[in-house]
C-alpha cells in the first residue's frame, strides 16, 4: 500500500495526519508480518548462525517443555523479521515527519541517519565476528571441571541478541556526540578538555552494557575507547565545517 505524503508547507487538519499516521503504522506492521514469515520459512539457517559462534561441543542447544522448540523459533523469526522491516519502518517514520522540516534540516538528518546505519552495521558485524567467537569459549569452558554445561535455546538467544544490539548501540556513540556538537551542548574544546573525565564514562558504560564476562567487557571497551577519540576529531570537523558555512553570513 502506497501511503500519500503530506505536501511541505501547507497547513494540514488534525485529521489529515491522523489518517497518514494511520495509513503507516498498517504498512509497518504489514512489514514486520511478511519479514517474519520469511525469516520463519529460514529459521533453521538464521538459527544456525546464531549459534555458529558457540564452541562446536556446544552448538546443539537444549530446550525443555514440548512448546519450546517451536516458541524459541517464532521469537527468532519475529526479531530477524524486525530487522528486514526496519528500513520499511525507518521510512514511513521519515516520511512523516519530513514535511515539518527545511531541506537543509532533511539533508542533516539524513546524513545522520546514513552516518548511524552504517555504524550499527559496524557494530553488529564486530559483535558477531569479534566479540561473541572470543567471549563465548571463555565462558562456556569456564571452571569445566565443575560444571557440565548445558545452554538452553531460549537463554542464549537472548544472550548473544541482548550482546549485539549493545554492541550496535554503543557504536552510535560518534552520531551522538557530533549531534551534540551540532547542536551546541558540547564543543570539541571541552571534549579535548574532559579527555579522561570521557574515558571513565565509557568505561562505566562498558561494564553496564550486556556481558559479565571481563573478556566481552574488554572486547567491547577497546572500540568504545576508540570511537570516543575518534567522535573527538569528527566534532573538530563539523565546527570547522560550520565556521566556513558561517563566514559569508557574518560579512
Amino acid at each position: 500500500m502506497r501511503v500519500r505524503r503530506l505536501p511541505r508547507g501547507e497547513e494540514t487538519t488534525l485529521d489529515e495526519h491522523v489518517e497518514e499516521l494511520r495509513q503507516r503504522v498498517f504498512v509497518a506492521i504489514g512489514a514486520i508480518a511478511s519479514g517474519t514469515v520469511a525469516a520463519f520459512l529460514v529459521h533453521d539457517r538464521i538459527l544456525d548462525a546464531l549459534s555458529r559462534p558457540l564452541p562446536p561441543a556446544h552448538r546443539h542447544l537444549v530446550t525443555f517443555g514440548v512448546a519450546e522448540p517451536f516458541s524459541v523459533s517464532l521469537w527468532v523469526s519475529f526479531y530477524a523479521g524486525l530487522v528486514l522491516a526496519s528500513p520499511v519502518i525507518l521510512w514511513q517514520v521519515w516520511s512523516f515527519f519530513v514535511p515539518a522540516l527545511d531541506p537543509g534540516a532533511e539533508r542533516r538528518i539524513a546524513g545522520f541517519a546514513a552516518f548511524g546505519a552504517a555504524l550499527a552495521a559496524a557494530g553488529l558485524g564486530f559483535g558477531y565476528d569479534v566479540l561473541l567467537p572470543r567471549a563465548l569459549p571463555w565462558l562456556t569452558n569456564f571452571d569445566s571441571g565443575n560444571f557440565h554445561v548445558l545452554i538452553r535455546a531460549s537463554d542464549y538467544l537472548s544472550f548473544v541478541v541482548s550482546v549485539l544490539l549493545g554492541v550496535a548501540a554503543v557504536f552510535e556513540l560518534p552520531v551522538v556526540v557530533v549531534a551534540a556538537v551540532s547542536l551546541g551542548i558540547l564543543t570539541s574544546s571541552m571534549l579535548r578538555r574532559n579527555r579522561r573525565v570521557g574515558y571513565v564514562i565509557v568505561a562505566a558504560v562498558a561494564l553496564a552494557l550486556p556481558g559479565p564476562d571481563p573478556v566481552t567487557t574488554m572486547l567491547e571497551l577497546l572500540p568504545m575507547w576508540a570511537l570516543f577519540e575518534a567522535s573527538i576529531w569528527l566534532s573538530v570537523f563539523v565546527e570547522r565545517r560550520r565556521a566556513r558555512t558561517l563566514a559569508p553570513l557574518a560579512e
